[in-house]
């Protein structure tokens, strides 16, 4: 099975590679669909340690998705925030504001089981492309 000619694989050395058989992002039309970034530091391969720093980590992966996509933090229209602990919403919450600073795309935020690589934190998100 091929990916579809209207479709645009997106992948960029400034976040970690996909683990699994999925791309960082898809182009489909006038939107980016980003994939779920935990917080491996892309140059050392390691996950970062602390419910701040890894919340900051995926951002920061997301943000490099996002732009190598050509899009940008602004055009975010919707995230979804995936925790292990929803005790740790307050602190991601915070970390989450400054880095979207005054721009505020829908999202939701859920407690999960498990995550990938048993991290703390993931984030995904669908940017607009105009």
């Amino acid at each position: 099975m091929s990916t579809h000619p209207s479709l645009t694989i997106v992948s960029t050395s400034d976040a970690p590679g996909a683990i699994g058989p999925y791309s960082q992002a898809i182009k489909a039309g006038d939107l980016l669909f980003v994939s779920g970034c935990i917080p491996i530091d892309p140059k050392s391969g390691e996950i970062v340690e602390g419910i701040e720093e890894q919340t900051a980590q995926a951002l920061k992966n997301l943000i490099a998705v996002v732009n190598a996509g050509g899009s940008e933090l602004g055009k975010v229209v919707k995230t979804t925030v995936f925790l292990k602990n929803m005790n740790d919403f307050v602190t991601v919450n915070g970390i989450y504001a400054a880095a979207f600073g005054s721009h505020k795309p829908a999202r939701s935020a859920v407690e999960v089981a498990r995550l990938p690589k048993d991290v703390l934190v993931e984030v995904e998100c669908i940017a607009s492309l105009k």
